[in-house]
């Protein structure tokens, strides 16, 4: 079978909504966070004793570990708001992905899904169109591929890399994020209102029921066992092999 695309870049995001790393493989577990104006923050590795309880993300709750004093009063003072850092605990917390696109599989403090992808080609398109480019750190993808048609990915429902499978789940739908420039915090309503003029339901899925969102990037899970995938990396320059899609976009799950 032959490469349909090839992995051009991996990025990884250690705090939930905080700048993002790339990496030249995966999985990596950075120690430090920085911010402009504030001392490195130093987290150690060593599983935190402390629970915090009330921890939400959209529709589920629970406990965390608390990542301690020092860490809560850095964000505190950066923010300018009462603020903790916790971690997910997966010794006694679990949350399921949404069992109408992936049944039985798991994420953490992610939004929806553990992993998104996204091909360069789709980012070129849509610079294309607008008045002034954007990076694609404006849709923080985990994994960026090259070489592939635009919008490839909208169909891919299973690929594989290296050894591992990913199921395409569900179209990204996008909230404002991309409309945030990631160096300076500001806002604004590019790249959303070109993606609603090319890229909404009304566009792609019109014969579908309407919910006024815009999609750009593929979710996937991780087919394999992940309690197998210890030691199990994802390199830049991987080929991408597409093993099942769907005809159109119209029928990718959404």
């Amino acid at each position: 079978m032959e490469a349909t695309a090839k992995v051009s870049s991996i990025f990884v995001y250690p705090v939930k909504s905080c700048r993002g790393i790339s990496l030249s493989q995966a999985p990596l577990t950075p120690t430090e966070i920085k911010a402009p104006g504030m001392s490195v923050l130093k987290i150690s590795l060593m599983t935190p004793s402390q629970v915090v309880e009330g921890v939400s993300v959209w529709e589920w709750s629970g406990s965390a570990l608390d990542e301690g004093a020092e860490a809560a009063k850095w964000f505190s003072d950066y923010l300018g708001k009462p603020s903790q850092l916790v971690r997910f605990n997966a010794a006694s917390e679990t949350r399921l992905i949404d069992p109408n696109y992936a049944p039985g599989h798991r994420t953490m403090f992610s939004d929806l899904f553990p992993f998104m992808l996204i091909s360069q080609g789709s980012l070129d398109a849509l610079n294309q169109l607008l008045r002034e480019p954007v990076p694609i750190n404006r849709f923080r993808p985990n994994i960026l591929v090259e070489g592939c048609e635009p919008f490839s990915e909208d169909l891919w429902t299973e690929i594989r890399i290296r050894k591992f499978t990913f199921e395409g789940v569900k179209l990204c739908s996008r909230c404002k994020i991309p409309t945030i420039n990631q160096d300076t915090g500001i806002g604004g309503t590019e790249p959303n209102e070109t993606l609603m003029k090319i890229r909404s339901d009304r566009v792609l899925r019109p014969d579908k029921k309407q919910q006024g969102k815009i999609y750009f990037g593929q979710n996937l899970v991780w087919k394999d066992n992940p309690s197998e995938g210890h030691g199990k990396i994802v390199k830049v320059g991987d080929p991408v092999f597409v093993h099942k899609k769907v005809s159109s976009v119209a029928e990718a799950a959404a």
